[in-house]
């Protein structure tokens, strides 16, 4: 009797139900440092306008605060790299808990900040963990979760950073620069706190030999006691990829790894080039030239909580239900025509002034359309398929190059955007970002794999047969 219960009692391990919440609580916690990412970018948001207009606290020009949105993208750059290779060195949850030093040191810097060169240093601090965030964040994701709830939850990591810039612009609204940092300094505390519970990644420790610690990662993320068939079947996969050379030149001469990195450089310079970011750093300078009854905070309340709320609303619903190459289709067209239409409103109101013969809703109107179609692909797409397109072999360097894009592409942007306006009208540079849209549209289906409801070993393989699956 006793030997017929011992192997009921195996035969229901062998049947145990992976329990995905241990994956989808990771996330949660990890996204505590995105939210604070979220605030640090959007930061600009609210206060380029405030720190400018008071004379008292501060000095500072126009145009001296015009590249706070600059310096962030640059430490970015810089710091990228490092973070890239302390994931490979000492694993992705140690490199992903540095991310606190630098995102308290911003908000202290920007509490004892009295004229420009404070300011820049705290911009830079909070590049540093934007760095951090990109380099370290969804390659975990992608390690540590089944492509179903990498599917559904993976994308906290941007829809994070939108909240953390929907409650800057809120807060913002009502506080001034010293009494935000000390709100939010306490989020990168809790953050380390309880990111130091959660588990490293099993791919890592496969990497390093660790069979052991790769099982009990397992345990803790599948809540399953015997993880045997998945430590060996992730083994298989890891082993296989590592046996890839991962040098430099492997990112170029390899078609699969070729084929990943356009793929994702194509994805995060179309976010910059589609005008997202100067909507999310400039959106209250853009609704006080725009004009219009309704205040420029109240209306960057409303955009910014667009964001959040159309980024659950995609993740649950949409991400997992369609092609996600037809999603970032149809996010660059409907983008991209909001903007044209935006353009030609702000080239008119220059001359006519309509603003004052009541068509200042226009403005928010059309950029709230806007935020729905790019909610629909551009805020979402790019962050989750970052842990999804690149072998083990070469993710560390991929990432990289792409974050360098990625940041280059908002170095490039910020002052563009400044120089157009000042330069040619306001209406200007959305007629670049539409045009920039339009190009993307082209060549999108032919570049953009589909990853939906794919193993990262199965997206591989598609990369290595080409693009069009």
């Amino acid at each position: 009797m006793m030997r017929g219960l011992r192997k009921k009692d195996e035969l229901l391990e062998q049947n145990e139900v992976e329990k995905p919440w241990p994956q989808i609580l990771a996330i949660l916690i990890g996204s505590l440092a995105g939210i604070t990412d979220g605030i640090h970018y959007s930061w600009t948001s609210p206060f380029i306008v405030k720190i400018t207009e008071d004379k008292t606290n501060y000095n500072i020009t126009e145009e001296q605060a015009s590249y706070f949105p600059t310096i962030q993208p640059v430490a970015m750059i810089l710091f990228c790299p490092i973070f890239s290779v302390l994931a490979d060195k000492i694993g992705r949850k140690q490199t992903f808990l540095l991310i606190t030093y630098p995102q308290i040191l911003s908000w202290i810097l920007s509490i004892v900040a009295k004229d420009a060169t404070v300011f820049y240093l705290s911009r830079f601090c909070a590049g540093i963990a934007n760095g951090c965030l990109f380099a370290v964040f969804p390659t975990y994701v992608g390690e540590i979760s089944n492509p179903t709830v990498r599917g559904t939850w993976g994308n906290l990591i941007a829809t994070s950073m939108y909240f953390g810039e929907l409650i800057v612009n809120v807060v913002g609204s009502y506080c001034g620069v010293k009494e935000t940092a000390f709100i939010f300094l306490p989020l990168p505390v809790l953050f380390l706190l309880l990111f130091s519970m959660m588990p490293e990644s099993p791919y890592w420790f496969i990497m390093k030999g660790q069979e052991e610690n790769a099982k009990k990662s397992l345990r803790f993320l599948t809540r399953k006691k015997d993880v045997d068939q998945d430590y060996f079947k992730l083994k298989l996969d890891v082993d296989r990829q590592l046996s890839e050379s991962g040098t430099w030149s492997d990112l170029i001469r390899i078609d699969s790894n070729r084929r990943a990195l356009v793929a994702g450089a194509f994805l995060r310079l179309t976010q910059q080039t589609s005008g997202m970011g100067i909507f999310l750093v400039y959106n209250q300078f853009i609704f006080e030239k725009s004009g219009g009854s309704l205040s420029r905070e109240f209306c960057s309340i409303i955009y910014s909580a667009l964001y959040v709320v159309l980024n659950i609303f995609v993740v649950t619903f949409i991400v997992n239900r369609f092609p996600r190459r037809i999603l970032y289709f149809v996010s660059l067209t409907g983008a991209a025509i909001m903007l044209y239409l935006l353009a030609t409103f702000f080239y008119v109101e220059e001359r006519y002034k309509l603003n004052n013969s009541g068509f200042g809703w226009v403005p928010i109107t059309g950029t709230i359309v806007y935020q729905i179609f790019m909610g629909c692909g551009l805020c979402v797409i790019p962050t989750l398929m970052m842990s999804e397109l690149y072998s083990t072999s070469i993710k560390a360097k991929a990432m990289i190059v792409l974050m360098i894009a990625f940041a280059g592409g908002n170095i490039i942007i910020n002052p563009l955007f400044y120089y157009l306006n000042t330069n040619f009208g306001f209406h200007t540079p959305f007629y670049f970002f539409a045009a920039c849209n339009t190009a993307a549209i082209a060549v999108c289906y032919f570049i953009v794999p589909e990853t939906r409801g794919k193993t990262l070993e199965e997206i591989q393989q598609i990369l290595k047969n080409g693009i069009s699956r």
